[in-house]
Order: C-alpha cells, then sequence, then structure tokens
C-alpha cells in the first residue's frame, strides 16, 4: 500500500485503530504530555550522570550532543525502513498501518502525531537498556541527548500538522514533509531535518 498517495487519505478527523477502549485510548495523546514525561526523564538522566557518575562536563557535553545527532539518524532509519517497509506480508501491513499509516490517512489527527505516554515510556527504556548494554554508565549522557533529539523532531513534527507554515527559513521542513505526505512518499523521511535525506539520496528529482 502506498501510504501517501492511498485513495483514502483525509484530509481531517480521525477513527479507531482498536475496538478494545482501553487499547484505543493508549494510541492517543495532547502532545504534551508524552513529551513532558521525556524531558523529565532526559533530566534526570543527565543529573545522574553528573552527580552520581561524576561524568565530566566536557565528556557529559560530547557524549549528548553525539547522542543528539545520533537521533536524527534514527528518525531516518525508523522512518524509512519501519514505517515505510515494503508490506509484501500481513504482520507488516499491521506494523506500518498501526504504527504510521493511520497517520496517513488521517495526518490532521492532533492526538496521534506524537508517541502516546506508554510508547514514550516503554520505547526510553528500551532506548535506554541498549545504550547501558554497550557503554554503561555513559548511557546517562547519551540517552538524554537523544531522547530531547526525538523531543525535537516531535515537537517540530507537530507543529507541522497543527500549523500553518511560518514565513522564514523553517517554511522548507513545512514544505518538505508536505511533499512526503501526498506527493512522494518514498522521499523526504528526514522530518526535523532534511541532512539525511541529502546523505542518502531521498530528495525528489526537481526535473520531474
Amino acid at each position: 500500500m502506498d501510504l501517501a498517495q492511498d485513495k483514502n487519505i483525509k484530509g481531517s478527523g480521525t477513527k479507531n485503530l482498536f475496538k478494545n477502549p482501553i487499547l484505543e485510548k493508549l494510541t492517543r495523546s495532547h502532545f504534551s504530555i508524552p513529551l513532558s514525561i521525556l524531558a523529565i526523564i532526559s533530566i534526570y538522566l543527565a543529573y545522574l550522570a553528573l552527580s552520581k557518575f561524576n561524568i565530566d562536563g566536557i565528556v557529559f557535553t560530547a557524549l549528548f550532543i553525539s547522542g543528539f545527532f545520533g537521533w536524527t539518524l534514527g528518525e531516518y532509519l525508523i522512518h524509512r525502513y519501519v514505517f515505510h517497509m515494503d508490506d509484501d506480508k500481513r504482520w507488516k501491513r499491521w506494523i506500518t498501518y498501526t504504527f504510521h499509516g493511520i497517520h496517513h490517512e488521517y495526518p490532521k489527527d492532533k492526538d496521534r502525531i506524537v508517541m502516546p505516554p506508554a510508547g514514550a515510556i516503554l520505547i526510553s527504556s528500551v532506548i535506554f537498556a541498549a545504550f547501558w548494554l554497550i557503554i554503561q554508565d555513559y548511557a546517562f549522557a547519551v540517552v538524554p541527548g537523544f531522547l530531547i533529539g526525538y523531543l525535537v523532531y516531535a515537537f517540530v513534527h507537530y507543529a507541522i500538522h497543527a500549523y500553518q507554515p511560518p514565513k522564514n527559513f523553517l517554511k522548507w521542513l513545512w514544505i518538505n514533509h508536505s511533499i512526503h505526505h501526498y506527493k512522494h512518499p518514498d522521499q523526504y523521511f528526514g522530518v526535523s531535518s532534511p541532512f539525511w535525506d541529502y546523505v542518502f539520496n531521498t530528495i525528489p528529482n526537481k526535473k520531474k
């Protein structure tokens, strides 16, 4: 299924993903709630890094920045290879639609633009565990940067769908994401930045 060019795409509205009201409730959230949760987690992890684990300030800053830019790559790869994976199998179609396809079908549904609280807590825990297994205590410096990178992405994504484009250089973020939604679903996978789209050549050919 071509997510962005699906004939069922709606300009507004919403629909239920699950018949179970509890499961359905867990798929929805005002954008401020999960972002606040992740911000608190990031601040707490940073506090532990500097106080309990005594990570040097310069080292902390370098690791934090690496985590932040690490997210920008993660954003691109997840969007391209998970949310837009080939849907040749039923389980793949379920994943792409449940986690992203419904957003393409109802792009103005503000309750599903960012990850809901339950997902935010679960995924941030998995991310921290993965980093901790690799770099141990330094995870307390890298993960806050990674999560703040996600917060920037989520805020930008919400703003793009909820507000009119600004009259400044940020307008291109609105244009790029609109192209992804309504014209080229296989292009412009970067939301907060087109950097990795240029690196991996997923920019629309302007000659076409």
